[in-house]
């Protein structure tokens, strides 16, 4: 359970301003507010003291001598949107993404650890995480159990210590999400032993189960999965609903779903809208830019979903999911006092948002932005020690690797040889490289269906911090490395020796430290450079990212080499420099 928020002290105030003895903070008077709880629509005041709603109801506080009275005139009040299921690093970090969240009405993350567990010790992650709990924002976490790729040092990363350090904190609350269920299904009673060393810590398990048959879904509700947020087809939903499991609906980048299965609920009548959460599941910046659960809100009720359904579904459902009502997701006494003041209920982008008790934003305009982090105080900038070689772009393997779309690779057959390490442009093959941070070790491929016209391209972003290096064109894709290496770290794109478009990811070369509005119009002007070059997908940093991503099918490229996902082999291994 998590730790008590509260001191004593504050309580005794609390109760003090009940009494008359303190004046509460805020007061909304004549607020028309959601209780979630009574699925109803509730006319009173909502009195709050710094970051607790102490009181809600038709009494108006006997003491106002130090109060913010606001008279909301019947305007609608709902508790702050949650996002239960955060990749916090993509570009973005979690600040700069909450900042921006929150303008929006979501004031609550539950996120992904996964890059911590990459790139920091514990002891340092969790110092940044003990710093995020000070802000007026709330952050959760989830844990992983393995690294959704092929890693050299896997087990020296998802250890019983560390797994145990993570469990440990009450601001966990969910094992996975359980990329790596298959080698559960094989066998690996390492894995198995954490999840209900999880569950033991009352924490639920977080499933990662695209496409999966029945007998799969069985099978991992046996094993101790608790959720699913893969569903892609409205009787997908049933099935997982069927079996028991907590179903979260997705609208993101990648995988826009939301629409189709509220409207697949809707027409088949299925009566199950207190089990349904929603998520964004981590998409790309500009998909961003009209917000966050405001927009899986917004959808739910152009589709016709009741309106309390719909708030309910990204506050409330997620809160209870996780055993927290007794702190978010409701607007009641003794909970945080997290709300956003809308329009009317039809209307999910909010005047004014409140998060624990600070306004973030009040009648239209941003009034309080989050507090910076020292992301140098956690991570060392980018150094790359190391140069690059003729000899680094020779590939000679009969394997490719075939882009079928933004995510999907299937392993192909090469048929042309590379001429002075270059291919001609219009033909949608590309030169791979993975290499080393470090510079330790290389594997290099054909990429097909990246693009037509990219020469020289460079990345530092990936699933593991290693670098990404696409291109036609030898010194093209040399001068992509070199400027990224300058930058120290970051997203090139170059032609005919000269620097096209170039994104700063300052953050370790792994996220951006700057505003998200800053990061969008970055993205935006990358995206369109490459789909001028005849990039045909719809995102290319979720390309980049799940290059290495071994939880997908076909083949992979990764730290150990060229990787089949099926037979989990590897078929061509790294080379060392």
């Amino acid at each position: 359970m998590p730790e008590s928020i509260w001191k004593i002290q504050e309580i005794r105030n609390q109760i003090a301003v009940i009494e008359g003895k303190l004046s509460p903070t805020i007061v909304l008077k004549n607020a028309r507010f959601l209780h979630s709880m009574l699925k109803q629509w509730v006319f009173g005041n909502i009195w709050v003291h710094h970051d607790r709603i102490v009181y809600v109801g038709n009494e108006m506080p006997e003491n106002l001598l130090d109060t913010e009275v606001i008279d909301l005139g019947g305007k609608t009040v709902v508790p702050g949107y949650i996002e239960p299921h955060v990749h916090p690093f993509q570009l973005y970090n979690p600040v700069t993404f909450a900042d921006y969240a929150a303008q929006f009405g979501t004031t609550m993350f539950i996120s992904d650890n996964l890059h911590f567990a990459l790139q920091l010790p514990n002891t340092k992650a969790f110092s940044l995480l003990d710093e995020l709990k000070k802000m007026p924002f709330s952050y959760y976490w989830w844990t992983r159990y393995d690294a959704q790729t092929e890693l050299g040092n896997e087990d020296q990363i998802f250890t019983n210590k560390s797994i145990f350090e993570w469990i440990g904190r009450d601001d966990v609350l969910l094992g996975g999400e359980l990329t790596g269920w298959p080698r559960l299904l094989r066998g690996d009673d390492q894995m198995l032993y954490w999840i209900q060393s999880s569950k033991k810590n009352g924490k639920k398990i977080e499933g990662h189960f695209p496409g999966a048959s029945d007998k799969t879904l069985v099978r991992m509700k046996l094993l101790g999965a608790d959720g699913d947020h893969e569903a892609m087809t409205v009787e997908e939903v049933e099935k997982r609903i069927f079996h028991g499991y907590g179903v979260t609906l997705r609208y993101s980048s990648i995988r826009p779903d939301l629409p189709n299965l509220l409207k697949g609920i809707l027409d088949k009548k299925l009566n199950i809208f207190d089990h349904l959460m929603m998520t964004t599941d981590g998409s790309t910046p500009c998909f961003h830019r009209e917000g966050v659960m405001n927009l899986c809100i917004q959808i739910a009720l152009e589709v016709g979903v009741d309106p309390i359904d719909a708030y309910n579904m990204a506050s409330y459902n997620i809160a209870k999911y996780y055993s927290l009502s007794h702190l978010h997701g409701l607007i009641a006494t003794g909970r945080f006092a997290t709300l956003n003041i809308l329009k009317d209920e039809f209307t999910p982008n909010p005047e004014s948002v409140l998060s624990k008790g600070v306004w973030l934003k009040k009648d239209g305009q941003k009034v309080q932005t989050l507090p910076e982090i020292d992301w140098n105080k956690y991570y060392p900038s980018l150094e790359l020690e190391f140069e690059l070689n003729e000899e680094d772009f020779q590939v000679s393997t009969p394997i490719g690797i075939e882009l079928v779309n933004d995510v999907i690779t299937k392993p192909y057959s090469v048929n042309f040889q590379l001429h002075k390490n270059e291919i001609l442009v219009n033909s949608d093959e590309s030169l791979l490289m993975l290499i080393d941070k470090n510079g330790k070790w290389r594997i290099n491929a054909i990429l097909k269906g990246f693009a037509t016209n990219v020469k020289g391209f460079a990345s530092s972003y990936s699933n593991t911090g290693d670098i990404i290096l696409i291109g036609k064109n030898e010194q093209d894709m040399m001068l992509a490395f070199n400027e990224m290496k300058k930058m120290k770290g970051g997203i090139v794109l170059t032609e005919d020796n000269e620097v096209i478009m170039s994104l700063p990811l300052t953050g370790a070369g792994n996220f951006f430290t700057g505003k998200m509005e800053d990061l969008m119009e970055n993205e935006a002007a990358l995206t369109a450079a490459l789909r001028e070059r005849g990039y045909k997908h719809s995102d290319a940093i979720y390309t980049l990212f799940f290059l290495q991503s071994t939880h997908l099918p076909y083949i992979r490229i990764t730290q150990n080499g060229i990787v089949d996902v099926m037979k989990k082999e590897v078929m061509i291994p790294s080379v060392m420099r």
